[in-house]
Parts: structure tokens; C-alpha cells; sequence
């Protein structure tokens, strides 16, 4: 509808609009705003809708609340959202916050400007370009109504109250932005024992739009809720983070960091920190001492992540392997190191620099560990942590640093207890030939980690969004995982001293064997899903067309997701549906430089991955979660088309 908005963001920001305009002071001489109570006088423990009503100049725009709105439509990071506070409030009434269920008065509110919460009215869409290309933003039109729920305290003395709210809003038209404004509202409420729920004729058509079930929902605790949204194959939960809660939520962010060490991503070297700690298990103190300044690694690597994710605008957790060059350095730094403990090769360093050579068994090479483990762990994301640290990304600085320390230390935990009680790692063995056989065959499987690191770097140089990476570096990451089974089945037949570990060698170096040639086979192939590669186009054409969306938000360096795409997504159930039509499988790869791909995950409040959306052709998200199940998929996909042979009768 309006296009051409160049230079937009900056005219909004820095308040030049209004001298451009001949003399228009704000965005209030483009916009009216009024009040109006739904009744003449209320009860006390009565309810009292008041519609709040602005009168918006044709030509002329406000910009939305911040709602959860559909993928087809961008967020202007420069735009003054419309909101309504309440500045000031006696204990008689009571307004409900947006992001929770309980009401607040003047006397018990910690938030004296929080946003309140109300039933907002559908939003127009405008084309724009604000310097990011034609984008469709979300605004309000013409006569915009917003229903705002107040309740009368049971105790509420009789006679006449008033409590004041503020509007903020900033109104735009094709070419310009206006200063913002924000109107004070007082509205005055008589209160009277018995009084009836009498309307007020004149304002009858203003609350024709109005819920009546809006006052039963936050009465029943159903209203919005800033409480954080669990849901782990199916198990769903929440936490509200106030009070007490954030304790629980710090908790379920260590669990999460905790489940890291399970992931594919860190499985791979425990058996190495295991054996460096074994080494020292004989002098309780040192062990204590080691695995303390590897657990200080990896709460230092999490905490450094808050920070930045904290400080940088835009800066997500798994933002660091989106560029290429440190992908493949980290590639080749565990190359390195892999071929080093294989013993293939030995490097002389010069005096002066062998004197700093940090090894495991320092303290400084303990910390470098675990700064390198928990790097490792970042493409992977483990159930519970993506939903907390989602979270934890648009509070205060501090409450990010400890959501983000949480999982340091849940993911430290077992290094610290293994250190603590150095008995549980006394029987690994220390020297001999076990002891190089275990290391050279983790040295063949971190070796294959570098590959794998590497592959993705350049895969993430080569692309060109939306176009789809290249896969062949799986092969040389196969290879090198046949090896290793390959070595262990073949080493273990000459040096295993009995029966039982000659068998249970030979099966274990067959099954790493098989399973790494499975891998080479399986994300080389094309997979059995026809995906279209995420552009904002594609999602509106296929939205435009009446069909549902499935965005798989993935990555060439994301483990998980590749797990969860081929034992999920391409599972017989998930398949047929897809094949019956009427919904678009998208895929949003972030293996390169995908700049459009990152800003709709966090559109989707997300930091991480792996995570699927999927949205009803009406732009209506249906289902969201980073750790699903089939039958979750399957009910979501249904319940999406059923939208859609709904409307379509």
C-alpha cells in the first residue's frame, strides 16, 4: 500500500519529522485518542471493559503492539510500538499486565509503566522500504479500537474513582514519521453496591468488537503470559520467571546445559577429559584441581556467549558458526590436536615457546579445554536450553549473564563430580596399550569433527542463499569414522588380553564403523522431502496460495537438526501428510551467510537451533518446538490443513 520509505529509521529516530511538516508538532495532531467506559456505574468485584479508541487521520498510520505476528510479516526494529500503561491506579481498580495473568494496582505494582493487557484489533499491512528492501509491516488504520479490562476490587469504597493510563504511539504516512506522542487518558469509574451492568447507549456500537470471555480468561488464568514455554518431545511445561520461578527456570537451564555432554556435538571427547583426569587420580587435590579449571572453562566460555548476547545487537548463541571463517578454524585447530594424540606425527617446538606449551594436565591447559568443549557444544542444542536462553535474550543484562552461567554450569557438573571423587575414574586405564588405542581412536573420530567443521565452513563460503550447501564433505567425514571403527576392531584383536574385551572392542569398533558409513550414505542423499529454500517470497506465495507452512530452521554444522529431519521429519506419518498436498515443507538454512534466515528466527524468538514452526495458511503459528516428536508433527500438520478446509467451505 505505501512504498518508498527511504530514510525512514533515521528521520523516526533522531525526531527531525516535525519541523518538516509544516509546524505539526507530534504524532497527537495526526491522532485523536479518547476513552470510554462500557458502563454508567459497576458493583464493587464487578468488571468494567473501557474501550480505548484512536481516531486515526486517513493517509496516516500507527505502528502495532508487539504481537506475536505471522512469518510474512517484518519487524521494523526503528518503529514506536503503540502501547497503554497505566501511570497511576488507586487500589479500587485494577488493571491486568500484558504479560501475565494477575492484576496490579498502584500498591502492589513493581512495574509502574508495564503495558497492559488488552484485546487488540486486527492490524492493516503496509510495503515499505526502510532500508532492508520492500518489507510488509503491520500497522493500524483509520478508527482503531483496543479493549482494555479493568476490575473493581470487592473492597472498593463507594463513590468515584479514576485511574490514569498513557497511550504511546508514533503516526507515519507515505513518506514521513512524526515525533511520537503519548496521550494521558483519566478515566473516572463511579462505584455503587447493586449497581447493574446498565451500558451506556452512546457507546454501544464502540464495544460491538469487544470478548466478553476476556474477563473470564484472565480471571482463570489463561490471559497472555510472560511465563517460559517448555516443550520436550511432547512433554509441555512452564515456568513464570517471577519470584521464586526464576530460581526453577536457572535450574531447568542447567539441566539443559547438563544434556549437553549428550549431544553429538561433546560426546566425543568426554572419554579424553576422562582419561586426563584419571591420569591424576592418585593425588585427590590435583584431580579437584583440574577438573575445577575445566568446569571455570566452560562457565567462562557460556557466560563470555551471555555477555555478547547480552551487548551485541542481534547476536544469537550459534551466530559464531554462521561465519565461515571461524568454522573452519575451529576445524582446523581440532585437526591439530587430533593428529597430534594419534601419534602420527610430532612437532619440535622452539625453546621459548615449548616453556608455555599448555597441556591437559595443566591447569591453563584444563581451562583451554573447557573453553574448547563448550565451543563444541554450540551448534547443539539440548532440550530445555533453547526455550531459556530464547528468554533469557530479551531480559536485563544480568538476568542473561546467570541464565547463560546456569547452563555453563550444568554442562561443567560432570567434569567436576568426576574430579571430586576421583575414584570413578581411577579403573580407565593411563598408560599402555589401551590407553593408545582409546586415543588414537577418539584422535580418528575428532579428526573426523575437523572434517566435519571444515566441510561446513566452506560449504557456508560456497553458498549462495537460498540455495542449498553442498553435502559432499560427508563423505570425507564417513571415511575417517570407518577408520576409527576400522582401527579399534583391528587393534583390539591383537592386544585385548580376554575374551570378553576382544568381543566387546571388535563389536564396538563394527558399530562406529557402520554407523559413520550409514552417515556418509544418509546426509549425502538428497533426503525424501522436497524442500523448497527459504526466501520471504516463497512463505507469502505459499501462504497466498491457502497452504500451511513447515519452516525447518537448520544449519550444515547442526547435528541435531539433521537427527531430528531424518527420524522425524521424513518418519512414515509426517511423509504421507506431506504428500497428500496443501503444505509447503521450507527450509531455512543458516549454513552460510543467511541474513534473512536469522532475522525469522528471531522473529520466532529463538536463538538457536534446531527449531520447526509450523504456520496455518491464515499466518496463525500452530506449533513450535526444538525438540519434537512425530506425533506432535503429524496432529500440528493436521490441525494447520483442517484451517484451511475451514475456511474453505
Amino acid at each position: 500500500m505505501i512504498v518508498g520509505w527511504i530514510g525512514l529509521t533515521a528521520m523516526a529516530l533522531l525526531g527531525v519529522a516535525a519541523p518538516l511538516q509544516s509546524g505539526i508538532a507530534d504524532s497527537s495532531e495526526r491522532v485523536e485518542v479518547h476513552a470510554y467506559p462500557a458502563l454508567i456505574e459497576v458493583a464493587p468485584g464487578g468488571d468494567l471493559p473501557l474501550a480505548i479508541v484512536l481516531e486515526i487521520e486517513p493517509s496516516w498510520h500507527v505502528w502495532t503492539n508487539d504481537r506475536s505476528l505471522p512469518g510474512t510479516v517484518a519487524v521494523f526494529d526503528g518503529a514506536v510500538e503503540t502501547e497503554i500503561t497505566a501511570s497511576t491506579a488507586p487500589s479500587a481498580l485494577r488493571v491486568a499486565l500484558a504479560s501475565s495473568s494477575r492484576f496490579i494496582t498502584s500498591a502492589d505494582r513493581s512495574e509502574p509503566t508495564a503495558r497492559l493487557f488488552a484485546q487488540w484489533p486486527e492490524f492493516h499491512t503496509v510495503t515499505a522500504d526502510v532500508g532492508d528492501g520492500p518489507q510488509t509491516y503491520a500497522v493500524f488504520e483509520g478508527r482503531t479500537i483496543v479493549f482494555v479490562p479493568i476490575s473493581v476490587s470487592p473492597e472498593a469504597s463507594v463513590g468515584r474513582h479514576s485511574i490514569d493510563l498513557d497511550v504511546s504511539f508514533q503516526a507515519c504516512d507515505a513518506t514521513i514519521c512524526l515525533q511520537p506522542a503519548t496521550v494521558r487518558l483519566k478515566v473516572e469509574v463511579d462505584v455503587r453496591p447493586g449497581a447493574t451492568a446498565g451500558a451506556r447507549p452512546e457507546v454501544l456500537d464502540v464495544f460491538k468488537g469487544f470478548d466478553p470471555g476476556l474477563f473470564a480468561a484472565i480471571h482463570g488464568g489463561t490471559a497472555e503470559t510472560d511465563a517460559v514455554q517448555f516443550d520436550v518431545f511432547g512433554a509441555e511445561f512452564s515456568i513464570d520467571p517471577h519470584g521464586g520461578g526464576f530460581l526453577l527456570l536457572l535450574l531447568v537451564a542447567a539441566i539443559g546445559g547438563l544434556l549437553l555432554n549428550f549431544t553429538p556435538c561433546v560426546l566425543p571427547v568426554i572419554p579424553l577429559k576422562v582419561m586426563g583426569l584419571a591420569k591424576s587420580a592418585g593425588n585427590r587435590a590435583r584431580c579437584a584441581q583440574l577438573g575445577a579449571a575445566l568446569s571455570l572453562g566452560v562457565i567462562a566460555f557460556w557466560m563470555g556467549l551471555g555477555l555478547a548476547v547480552s551487548l551485541l545487537s542481534g547476536f544469537t548463541s550459534s551466530q559464531l558458526f554462521q561465519y565461515p571463517l571461524f568454522t573452519v578454524a575451529l576445524g582446523v585447530v581440532i585437526g591439530a590436536m587430533a593428529i597430534g594424540m594419534c601419534g602420527l606425527f610430532s612437532i619440535q617446538l622452539p625453546q621459548s615457546i615449548a616453556g608455555i606449551e599448555v597441556h591437559h594436565d595443566t591447569v591453563a591447559g584444563s581451562v583451554g579445554f573447557g573453553i574448547m568443549t563448550a565451543v563444541l557444544s554450540t551448534p547443539c542444542t539440548a532440550p530445555l536450553m533453547g526455550a531459556a536462553a530464547a528468554w533469557a535474550a530479551s531480559q536485563p543484562p544480568s538476568t542473561v549473564l546467570a541464565v547463560f552461567a546456569s547452563i555453563g554450569t550444568g554442562m561443567a557438573l560432570p567434569y567436576f563430580v568426576l574430579s571430586a571423587f576421583p575414584k570413578l575414574v581411577a579403573r580407565v586405564p593411563r598408560t599402555g596399550p589401551a590407553s593408545d588405542l582409546v586415543k588414537q581412536t577418539m584422535g580418528l573420530l575428532l579428526l573426523a569433527a575437523a572434517a566435519y567443521f571444515v566441510g561446513a565452513g566452506l560449504s557456508g563460503w560456497a553458498v549462495e542463499p537460498p540455495n542449498p550447501p553442498s553435502h559432499a564433505y560427508w563423505w570425507v567425514v564417513s571415511a575417517l569414522g570407518v577408520a576409527a571403527g576400522g582401527w579399534l576392531l583391528w587393534r583390539s584383536m591383537q592386544i585385548a588380553r580376554t575374551t570378553k574385551w576382544r568381543v566387546i572392542s571388535i563389536l564396538l569398533g563394527g558399530m562406529i564403523a557402520a554407523v559413520s558409513a550409514a552417515v556418509g550414505v544418509r546426509l549425502t542423499d538428497e533426503g525424501r522431502i522436497d524442500w523448497i529454500y527459504y526466501t520471504p517470497e516463497r512463505v507469502a506465495s505459499a501462504l497466498a496460495s491457502g497452504d500451511a507452512v513447515m519452516l525447518d530452521f537448520t544449519a550444515e554444522w547442526c547435528l541435531n537438526c539433521k537427527t531430528l529431519e531424518s527420524t522425524v521429519l521424513e518418519s512414515a506419518g509426517v511423509l504421507e501428510r506431506l504428500d497428500a498436498g496443501g503444505i509447503a515443507p521450507i527450509k531455512v538454512d543458516l549454513t552460510g551467510n543467511n541474513a534473512a534466515g536469522r532475522e525469522l528466527l528471531t522473529k520466532h524468538d529463538r536463538l538457536t537451533i534446531p527449531l520447526l514452526v509450523i504456520i496455518a495458511p491464515d499466518g496463525r503459528e500452530v506449533f513450535k518446538s526444538d525438540a519434537y516428536t512425530p506425533g506432535q508433527v503429524e496432529m500440528a500438520l493436521d490441525e494447520a490443513t483442517r484451517t484451511e478446509a475451514a475456511g474453505g467451505r
